[in-house]
């Protein structure tokens, strides 16, 4: 029995043996994070990489924007850097263009609520001179109640009136072509369904192999941006006549308006001057 107890130690070695071997396979999984360190560094050196050109890129805008003048001018300058000095001035260019476009968009929807508000203001307008014909009704009304009573008390009274109140001055006929025409220029200017905006962008273009297509390219944007504001140009002039013919429209129903308030008043003293006289 004391053999089979001291067979158990020669089978140590075997389980450090083993051991061993779990530890190399467990430490198998090393080389890897080494590998990554090493991924990691190369991606610093990427970056660093990254932001070289960006410096360098930073540092050449400031050249261009001087013009070279700090570094001999253009005539001391290398084809390379003519070349891309013109590539820059063509983006700059275009960045302009594409500046001025979005200035005179926001100017058309502006003018785009302004019309709105005037269209509005117009039929208010409307509204208010329809009310005052209203009450002229209820006062024609009033009017002939005062005359029936002054017979009875034998004092009969006959309102002064100087002129008609008519109402607001609408000819059948303007009002379907004006609307026709409302419907048009809404449309041109965008106020309708039919969406107007930038023109459709065409089919893109192939990317630039060298530096006259890179310009070409810039030229082609530029055209198709200065197309675009010169139709909201052209917005613009039209939204501005229509405002002017309204603003007249409006101003000569303001001074109607004023006319026959003005009447309406007068009857207004007069009616009340009776009423007072029949009460005392």
């Amino acid at each position: 029995m004391f053999g089979f107890r001291k067979a158990p130690p020669p089978a140590e070695p075997e389980k450090t043996t083993t051991l061993s071997a779990n530890r190399r396979t467990s430490s198998e999984p090393i080389p890897p994070v080494s590998k990554s360190k090493v991924n990691y560094i190369d991606e610093d050196d990427d970056d660093d990489w990254g932001r070289k050109p960006s410096s360098t890129a930073s540092k050449d805008k400031d050249r261009y924007k001087n013009g070279f003048s700090n570094s001999g001018g253009l005539e001391n300058q290398s084809v390379q850097e003519l070349e891309n000095y013109a590539v820059y001035k063509a983006e700059e260019t275009t960045n302009s263009v594409n500046n001025c476009l979005r200035i005179a968009e926001d100017i058309r929807e502006d003018a785009t609520r302004t019309l709105d508000m005037l269209n509005q203001q117009g039929e208010q307008i409307t509204r208010t001179h329809n009310m005052v014909v209203d009450t002229e009704k209820d006062l024609s009304r009033g009017e002939k109640l005062l005359n029936n009573l002054g017979g009875i008390f034998s004092k009969p009274w006959k309102p002064k009136k100087t002129k008609e109140i008519q109402g607001p001055i609408i000819t059948p006929d303007k009002p379907s072509k004006k609307d026709i025409h409302n419907k048009e220029d809404r449309q041109k200017l965008g106020l309708a369904p039919v969406p107007k905006g930038r023109s459709a962008p065409t089919t893109p273009p192939n990317e630039p192999n060298n530096v006259y297509q890179k310009v070409d390219m810039e030229k082609s944007k530029q055209d198709e941006a200065l197309n675009d504001l010169s139709d909201i140009l052209g917005d613009l002039k039209g939204m501005a006549i229509g405002m002017g013919s309204e603003l007249d429209r409006q101003n000569k129903a303001l001074e109607h308006l004023s006319d026959d308030v003005d009447e309406l008043n007068s009857r207004v003293k007069g009616a009340n001057q009776r009423a007072r006289k029949l009460v005392g």
